[in-house]
């Protein structure tokens, strides 16, 4: 302990603990300014340059602060030291008090726990950084040439000049990018061969996306100042739109370089499946908040007129930082990379989104529309009457809708056959997981008076289903080995066909 009281009295501890202070107030200044920015800003390329700004206009501020309170502090000291030694012994002795609290004797305290703090989160970054430089090099295995060549094509899309190298891994449960100066795509073992291929295109131009935009780089120095900003919850807050607006950017270099952004939406949505809580060293597809990033990618949102006004104030406020965090231009698209009009994002809207929970009524309504204004509100209100709570911008039914379509394109697809299109992804869409499942992929058995068969089959139990009854049973049959299981049986033929014609 007194060797902790002798460096809280050193004129730079004391500095460093005066700067910690001031920081608190100098960094929620900068939140509010960005959440200013946030309010009226919809691009998200300036949205994240703006959180970048912010987060080095905080460490700048911390930096020209500190050499202020040093020469505050020398100053102090040599005007002590100048004081004549004879003027201070004819002072009159006063008694002896106790010492009293003074605000002014705490911010240096502050000074070894910044420094214990700043150590510990460099040692917490290290162990990202190694962790992350293990997964290139442990559990991994070379992808097949098909999707090596594949990758070579997209790299050349998205205008990536350095080489890229694509692996399986066992360790990983999502796609991830991994390294700068050589940078590796990790794929989790399988999912090359289970997911379909126009989603997996998409998540690795995702990932090339990253790569891009040099983000493995820009994170590893994010990490770094957030070590230092470590006690500022302003600053996490600055951090995690950082990471959000930065998957919001590569989404749109992706949705710019295929022009498909409903087969994205659907990737993302299928990854959500496997996700788990992502190293901060490593970039991974599943990043930030995904049902929003699927919804702007589906829904986009008008940007407001004051945007660019609002944008170059913030910049002029925090000039800092600003070229640091610009970001490269997205990619001409070619003909082939035309983003979707409008009228095709309505027509996969009634004609996938929602094939399978729409009421003809409602289709028939929908139809009627002429305006991209109507169709709109319509959309919105269609979910908003199926919102468990309503006026919740956190919409359940929606969330849980659009999961059970991720669901069965990743697991229920067979060939070039999406999994909604199948009868199992439309059962699970519709009525969701059955409460049980027995599955015979080498056939059925015989026995309980059943026949043996030499065909894959999988029996799906429900305890209820509203309007159809209870304990249904679906069966599955794959009669022709290929992938494709349909239902042999309509378990509620009165009331209505689930059965698919041939």
């Amino acid at each position: 302990m007194t060797t902790i009281a002798h460096l809280v009295e050193t004129p730079l501890a004391k500095a460093l603990g005066w700067t910690v202070f001031h920081s608190l107030w100098e960094g929620a200044l900068a939140a509010l300014l960005l959440l200013a920015g946030l309010l009226v800003i919809r691009s998200p390329r300036a949205r994240y340059t703006c959180a970048c700004t912010a987060m080095l206009g905080v460490l700048a501020a911390f930096v020209l602060t500190f050499i202020i309170c040093v020469n505050e502090g020398e100053r102090g000291t040599n005007a002590t030291l100048s004081l004549p030694r004879v003027a201070l012994d004819n002072l009159p002795q006063s008694p002896v008090t106790p010492a009293r609290f003074r605000f002014a004797d705490v911010p240096p305290w502050l000074a070894p726990i910044w420094m214990a703090g700043v150590l510990l989160f460099q040692l917490r970054g290290a162990a990202a950084w190694i962790f992350a430089e293990r997964l290139r090099r442990r559990g991994i295995c070379s992808a097949p040439g098909l999707w090596l060549q594949r990758l070579d094509q997209l790299r050349a899309r998205l205008e990536v000049s350095k080489p890229v190298a694509l692996l399986e891994t066992c360790l990983s449960d999502v796609p991830a990018v991994v390294g700068y100066l050589r940078p590796v795509i990790l794929i989790p073992a399988g999912l090359l061969a289970g997911m379909p291929a126009s989603h997996l295109e998409a998540v690795l131009m995702h990932e090339l996306a990253h790569i891009r935009r040099f983000d493995y780089l820009a994170n590893l120095l994010q990490t770094v100042v957030e070590s230092f900003l470590f006690y500022h919850p302003a600053a996490w807050w600055m951090a995690g739109v950082i990471r959000a607006e930065r998957e919001k950017c590569c989404d749109d270099l992706v949705v710019a370089a295929s022009g498909n952004a409903h087969d994205y939406a659907a990737a993302l949505t299928a990854l959500e499946q496997a996700r788990w809580t992502t190293n901060e060293a490593i970039l991974a597809a599943t990043g930030g908040n995904l049902m929003k990033r699927i919804h702007r990618l589906l829904y986009r949102p008008k940007t407001s007129a004051l945007a660019p006004v609002f944008s170059a104030v913030i910049l002029m406020l925090a000039v800092i930082g600003a070229l640091a965090a610009w970001q490269a231009q997205s990619p001409t698209p070619g003909a082939h990379a035309a983003a979707q009009s409008k009228a095709d994002r309505y027509a996969l809207w009634l004609s996938q989104d929602v094939v399978y929970i729409i009421a003809e009524r409602e289709r028939a309504a929908f139809l009627s529309l002429k305006s991209d204004p109507e169709r709109d509100h319509f959309i919105e209100q269609f979910w908003e009457r199926r919102n468990p709570v309503p006026g919740s911008p956190d919409n359940a039914f929606k969330n849980e809708h659009y999961r059970r379509i991720g669901y069965v394109d990743m697991h229920f697809g067979w060939r070039n056959t999406a999994g909604w299109k199948t009868d199992r992804g439309r059962m699970y869409i519709t009525f969701g997981p059955p409460d049980e499942i027995e599955a015979h992929l080498e056939g059925q058995p015989a026995g309980a008076g059943l026949q043996a068969t030499n065909v894959p089959t999988e029996e799906w139990l429900y305890h209820s289903i509203k309007g159809v009854g209870t304990n249904v049973i679906m069966e599955f049959v794959d009669k022709e080995r290929t992938g494709d299981f349909r239902m042999t049986t309509d378990p509620n033929p009165e009331k209505g066909t689930l059965v698919r014609k041939p």
